[in-house]
Order: structure tokens, then sequence, then C-alpha cells
């Protein structure tokens, strides 16, 4: 029997679900057998602290890397908004499948929409680039921290009673069935997503040839050039994963538009741009609306 096609995950029920999904895509263009291993990661070890304590980017991915490259799986399936833009010596980006919703998702028991929401509300999210566009937006609003998976969080907004909503990914509730838990889908003319939010990146080590050709026809161009170009932003930014900075790239045609936003954590200013151009330029146009919101001030946010 062929060696098995071992593909890295943790094991959180949306990340199994994106490991699952990647191997059904797989199955049909191979004869080896496909199966999951769970990698826990450091992310998932520590979760009494909000995730911009813990330190560092790579917090969901590291430990997969590292397995990668000590050759213990074939494949490693990121939420892309996780995966750190410092390329990794010995491993590759080798696709980005078609991109899921990018929204957040406002979920509330008491309240149809975040506008609705009373001064003083408390809203519960993980995220630092949420906290702070939402701040930003509703400065009256009570932020406070919420880890754990998606399930954890919503029983989390049944079971305490002083919290009256908590923002989402939009993509993670759909995947997980539970896109009838969503009240309201942001406006991203303000909630702008994180990088990469929703889509999904497929890693390997540099020279296995095989696993390279076999995840080609799993990369869908567009999706790879926006989140290519969001990518090239943050990193243009010099900022990581739990930077307050938001980006949506949309590529129609052959034309891709940029949108980006940075702020600090207490959400008191916003400095925003947005770029366009030829959609295979993508990460020249992310690195020149870095240059933009850096000259706007946003290094100002960054560096603190």
């Amino acid at each position: 029997m062929s060696n098995p096609l071992r593909i890295g995950t943790r094991g959180s029920p949306l990340a199994l679900w994106q490991a699952h999904h990647v191997a059904a895509l797989l199955r049909p263009l191979t004869s080896r057998p496909v199966e999951l291993v769970e990698i826990e990661t450091t992310g998932d070890r520590v979760r009494d602290q909000p995730l911009s304590q813990i330190g560092g980017d790579g917090l969901f991915t590291k430990e997969i890397q590292k397995a990668l490259l000590a050759q213990s799986v074939d494949v490693a399936v990121h939420s892309l908004k996780d995966l750190p833009t410092a390329p990794v010596e010995g491993l590759v980006l080798a696709a980005v499948p078609v991109r899921g919703p990018v929204g957040d998702a406002f979920v509330s028991r008491k309240f149809a929409r975040f506008d609705d929401l009373p001064a003083g509300a408390t809203v519960a999210t993980s995220s630092l680039r949420r906290r702070s566009q939402a701040l930003c937006r509703r400065p009256d609003l009570n932020l406070v921290n919420l880890r754990g998976n998606v399930e954890t969080r919503l029983r989390k907004l049944d079971e305490q009673g002083g919290l009256d909503a908590i923002v989402l990914a939009e993509a993670g509730l759909l995947r997980l069935e539970l896109g009838g838990q969503i009240t309201e889908i942001m406006d991203r003319s303000w909630m702008l997503p994180a990088v990469g939010q929703g889509a999904l990146g497929l890693e390997c080590r540099t020279g296995d040839e095989e696993t390279l050709a076999l995840l080609a026809p799993l990369n869908d161009g567009a999706t790879r050039q926006a989140v290519l170009a969001e990518r090239a932003l943050l990193r243009g930014l010099g900022g990581g994963c739990l930077v307050p900075i938001g980006a949506l790239a949309v590529v129609e045609g052959e034309r891709l538009t940029l949108r980006g936003a940075v702020l600090p954590s207490d959400g008191s200013r916003r400095v925003a741009g947005e770029v366009a151009g030829r959609a295979e330029d993508a990460e020249a146009l992310g690195q020149a609306l870095a240059e933009e919101l850096l000259a706007q001030g946003a290094r100002a946010f960054l560096s603190a």
C-alpha cells in the first residue's frame, strides 16, 4: 500500500472541518490514503490569557510547521489569518483554495444589530482588530476578552449573564453549520476583516515535488492574489497577526482593489486607505498601501 498523505491540523472542531474539507478535495487526485494528524499548538495549550499577552506570531501554526519540517506530516492546513507573513525556510505556501466568507458576525440574544447596543453594553471578542474597530465606532461600549473555540464562546454568551454580544468570524460559524446563530454581518465599511480571513493556506516542504503537484489544482488564482496583497500590506506595515490591522482585497477580472486600516488598541484613531491596480501586481499594491498608511501616521500605533 502507498504511504499515506498526512495532513497536519489543529484539533479544534473548526480546524478539523477545514482539514477534512481539504482531505476530501485531495482524495480524488491521489491513490494514496489521506489521513489527518492532530497537533496541539501554543495557542491551543494556553487558553486563559489574551492572545496578545502570550507573545509572538505563529501561536496556532509553529508546531504544525515544525512537524512539516520533521517530515511527520506532508501538508499543513492553516487558517490563513493565523499564518505569519515571514517565510519559513524549507516551507512554501503551495495552495490557497477558494476563499470562504470574509465577514465578522455579530451574535447577540438581546439586540438585532451592533448599532442597537446601548451605552455601556459588554461585547466579547478574542481579537484586538475587532476590539479596536468596535471601539472606534462605539467608544461607549465595554469590550472584554473571550477565548475558546466557536462552540465554547457561544456557550459563554448564553451562560454569562453580563455578556450582551460576541463577535466571531462568519466563515467559522457557517463551516460548523452554526449560521443560524448570526444576528448581523458587520458592515465592512468600518469593520474590515483580518488579513486572510475566510481563506485557507496549504503549506508543504519546498522540495516535495509530489505534494506540490498534488496541491496545485486546489489553488484558486483570484483568492491567492487577494491574500497576497493583504499579506504584503501586513508585512509592509511590520505588523503581525495580533496587531489591530484590517484589510480586504477584492479581485474582479484582472483588477485588484485593496482596502486597509490601522488603529491603536483603544480605537481612538483610524488610519485607512485604498489602492487599486492589476491583480498580477498584488504584492506591490499591498506594499504601496502599507507605505501610504505609514505616511499617514500608522507607525505610531504599530510601535505602541
